[in-house]
């Protein structure tokens, strides 16, 4: 193809989900991301979903019974006190994150921390450095780095065919009903930790280290963030322009700007879909394209997550402790910039 670019985009070296070796899965927490996360598994892998719990023993039972589980636990000590479990999802409202990892950590089990991996860097550090010390896995299940399409993307930027990117756009907004939990005060809500993990991910895996952080916000009549966006810097002057927002739906894209290449990702751009690569003029445009399953693709991240533990590493080399420390640390200062503050949260922000 003319202009330097490949005749087509790589293909993804995305295992298949069922060669991993089969662990026994203890899902914390019964709300509409375990429920997505459950069915996925089941559908797509051969994990085997072995328990379930949250704080009341009816809401176990149902989930159990929905999704035929064999044990219900009324409590998360229980879970992590099961022999019969290797690893816990962290299925938790954000602000119970640290908690729930550091109770299944200290019983000695993996674990997969549903995103983001706590509520700040601080807390993110302390997760990691436990399951150092116990030599157990711990990874973000920031489910977009495990996708097949993700790991196109990691071959373009690992291959060079972009070239030097040097701008990275990528936003993420949508509509909430008025009862939904985003609008909580009390459990950490606003747009940034739900739906701004995608934006700010992508741009700090692709441009690395973050030199400058500079944030605006704007509040909602609920008590909490409505909308935050962000210029992020890198040493060399590269831009990445962020965006979240539950104030209104947004086209949800991201596009990767390179000096040899542009990769356009279509909205919603954190899920399965569409990649189209061209010249930075626009020009000869390739493209690939995958089944929209939006979260019914969850399984890949716990078919990572097993393969990792079956190889004995502590992290996955797809979604490494120091990328999710990173995010949050840019995180924490576009906080502190928007003047967001999470209710209960034990951290000094930078």
């Amino acid at each position: 193809m003319s202009f330097g670019l490949p005749g087509a985009l790589p293909s993804p070296r995305t295992p298949d989900p069922f060669t991993a070796p089969t662990l026994r899965w203890g899902v914390m927490g019964t709300g509409w991301i375990a429920d997505r996360f459950v069915r996925a598994v089941k559908e797509s892998t051969g994990q085997v979903i072995a328990a379930v719990s949250s704080r009341s023993i009816e809401r176990s039972r149902s989930f159990a019974d929905h999704h035929e589980i064999v044990r219900a636990y009324g409590s998360y000590e229980e879970l992590v006190e099961d022999p019969a479990i290797d690893v816990v999802y962290v299925a938790l409202n954000h602000n119970a994150h640290h908690a729930g990892a550091m109770l299944a950590l200290k019983a000695g089990k993996h674990v997969v921390i549903e995103k983001p991996l706590a509520l700040n860097a601080q807390e993110a550090t302390e997760i990691a450095e436990v399951a150092a010390a116990r030599g157990l896995f711990c990874v973000e299940a920031l489910w977009t780095f495990f996708l097949p399409k993700l790991d196109i993307v990691r071959r373009l930027l690992e291959d060079d065919v972009l070239g030097e990117v040097r701008t990275v756009i990528a936003d993420n907004g949508e509509y909430f009903r008025p009862d939904h939990r985003i609008f909580r005060a009390d459990l950490a809500g606003g747009p940034l930790l739900d739906l701004g993990t995608y934006p700010v991910s992508l741009a700090t895996w692709v441009l690395g280290e973050i030199a400058s952080v500079k944030a605006s916000g704007q509040a909602h009549p609920a008590g909490v963030n409505g909308q935050a966006g962000a210029l992020l810097t890198d040493r060399f002057g590269n831009q990445g322009v962020v965006h979240t927002t539950l104030l209104s739906n947004t086209p949800t894209a991201a596009v990767l700007c390179g000096t040899r290449g542009t990769l356009t990702m279509q909205g919603p751009f954190y899920h399965p879909g569409a990649l189209a690569l061209s010249h930075p003029d626009g020009s000869g445009s390739i493209f690939f394209d995958e089944e929209r399953i939006a979260h019914g693709a969850l399984f890949w991240e716990a078919a990572e997550a097993a393969r990792c533990i079956g190889a004995g590493l502590l992290e996955s080399p797809l979604r490494p402790l120091a990328d999710s420390i990173s995010m949050l640390r840019v995180m924490d200062e576009m906080r502190r910039q928007c003047g967001i503050a999470f209710a209960g949260e034990d951290f000094e922000q930078p």
